[in-house]
Protein backbone atom coordinates (compact mmCIF):
# COMPACT_ATOMS: atom_id res chain seq x y z
CA UNK A 1 0.00 0.00 0.00
CA UNK A 2 1.13 3.46 -0.78
CA UNK A 3 1.13 6.18 1.87
CA UNK A 4 -1.88 7.83 0.19
CA UNK A 5 -3.87 4.62 0.40
CA UNK A 6 -2.85 4.22 4.04
CA UNK A 7 -4.16 7.71 4.83
CA UNK A 8 -7.43 7.01 3.01
CA UNK A 9 -7.88 3.68 4.81
CA UNK A 10 -7.10 5.30 8.15
CA UNK A 11 -9.61 8.12 7.54
CA UNK A 12 -12.19 5.62 6.39
CA UNK A 13 -11.69 3.49 9.53
CA UNK A 14 -11.74 6.58 11.76
CA UNK A 15 -14.98 7.79 10.13
CA UNK A 16 -16.58 4.35 10.56
CA UNK A 17 -15.53 4.22 14.24
CA UNK A 18 -16.98 7.71 14.82
CA UNK A 19 -20.28 6.73 13.19
CA UNK A 20 -20.45 3.61 15.36
CA UNK A 21 -19.79 5.63 18.54
CA UNK A 22 -22.48 8.15 17.59
CA UNK A 23 -24.95 5.34 16.86
CA UNK A 24 -24.23 3.80 20.28
CA UNK A 25 -24.76 7.14 22.00
CA UNK A 26 -28.03 7.67 20.14
CA UNK A 27 -29.32 4.22 21.11
CA UNK A 28 -28.31 4.83 24.74
CA UNK A 29 -30.12 8.18 24.78
CA UNK A 30 -33.29 6.64 23.32
CA UNK A 31 -33.30 3.79 25.84
CA UNK A 32 -32.72 6.20 28.74
CA UNK A 33 -35.62 8.32 27.52
CA UNK A 34 -37.82 5.21 27.56
CA UNK A 35 -36.76 4.36 31.12
CA UNK A 36 -37.68 7.75 32.58
CA UNK A 37 -41.34 7.72 33.67
CA UNK A 38 -43.46 10.19 31.77
CA UNK A 39 -45.70 11.06 34.73
CA UNK A 40 -44.75 10.92 38.34
CA UNK A 41 -47.40 9.47 40.58
CA UNK A 42 -47.99 10.91 44.00
CA UNK A 43 -49.15 8.78 46.90
CA UNK A 44 -51.96 10.05 49.07
CA UNK A 45 -51.32 10.09 52.77
CA UNK A 46 -53.83 8.90 55.32
CA UNK A 47 -55.71 11.54 57.27
CA UNK A 48 -54.61 12.13 60.86
CA UNK A 49 -56.02 9.72 63.42
CA UNK A 50 -59.11 10.80 65.29
CA UNK A 51 -60.51 9.30 68.44
CA UNK A 52 -63.74 7.32 68.37
CA UNK A 53 -66.79 9.32 69.42
CA UNK A 54 -67.65 8.51 73.02
CA UNK A 55 -64.18 7.04 73.75
CA UNK A 56 -64.07 8.90 77.07
CA UNK A 57 -67.03 6.86 78.38
CA UNK A 58 -65.71 3.43 77.34
CA UNK A 59 -63.51 1.40 79.69
CA UNK A 60 -59.86 1.00 78.68
CA UNK A 61 -58.65 -2.18 77.01
CA UNK A 62 -57.64 -5.00 79.37
CA UNK A 63 -53.96 -5.30 80.17
CA UNK A 64 -51.89 -7.93 78.39
CA UNK A 65 -51.47 -11.14 80.42
CA UNK A 66 -48.11 -11.50 82.06
CA UNK A 67 -46.16 -14.55 80.95
CA UNK A 68 -43.86 -16.14 83.48
CA UNK A 69 -42.06 -18.38 81.04
CA UNK A 70 -42.78 -21.38 83.27
CA UNK A 71 -44.27 -24.56 81.89
CA UNK A 72 -48.00 -24.93 82.55
CA UNK A 73 -48.65 -27.42 85.31
CA UNK A 74 -52.28 -28.21 84.50
CA UNK A 75 -51.37 -30.61 81.68
CA UNK A 76 -48.96 -33.38 82.70
CA UNK A 77 -46.47 -34.44 80.03
CA UNK A 78 -47.46 -37.60 78.17
CA UNK A 79 -44.90 -40.37 77.55
CA UNK A 80 -43.98 -41.18 73.97
CA UNK A 81 -44.45 -44.91 74.63
CA UNK A 82 -47.32 -46.18 76.75
CA UNK A 83 -46.51 -48.40 79.69
CA UNK A 84 -46.72 -52.21 79.45
CA UNK A 85 -50.27 -52.38 80.87
CA UNK A 86 -51.54 -49.89 78.30
CA UNK A 87 -49.84 -51.80 75.48
CA UNK A 88 -51.56 -55.00 76.60
CA UNK A 89 -54.87 -53.13 76.57
CA UNK A 90 -54.29 -52.22 72.91
CA UNK A 91 -52.59 -48.82 72.99
CA UNK A 92 -50.08 -48.34 70.19
CA UNK A 93 -46.81 -46.50 70.80
CA UNK A 94 -46.53 -43.03 69.29
CA UNK A 95 -42.98 -43.63 68.09
CA UNK A 96 -42.05 -46.65 65.98
CA UNK A 97 -39.41 -49.00 67.38
CA UNK A 98 -35.84 -48.01 66.64
CA UNK A 99 -34.23 -49.86 63.73
CA UNK A 100 -31.78 -52.60 64.67
CA UNK A 101 -28.73 -50.83 63.25
CA UNK A 102 -29.35 -47.81 65.50
CA UNK A 103 -29.65 -49.83 68.70
CA UNK A 104 -26.32 -49.91 70.54
CA UNK A 105 -24.94 -52.29 73.13
CA UNK A 106 -25.65 -51.31 76.73
CA UNK A 107 -23.08 -49.04 78.32
CA UNK A 108 -20.85 -51.06 80.64
CA UNK A 109 -20.72 -49.91 84.26
CA UNK A 110 -17.42 -48.75 85.67
CA UNK A 111 -15.86 -50.83 88.41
Amino acid sequence: MTPTQNKRAFRKDLLLAGVMVLAGLAISAISLAQLVPSQTQMAQTTPPLQSTPGAENKPPAPADPVTTGARPTEIPPQPARPDADAQKAGATPVLPPAPAEKTADPIPTRK
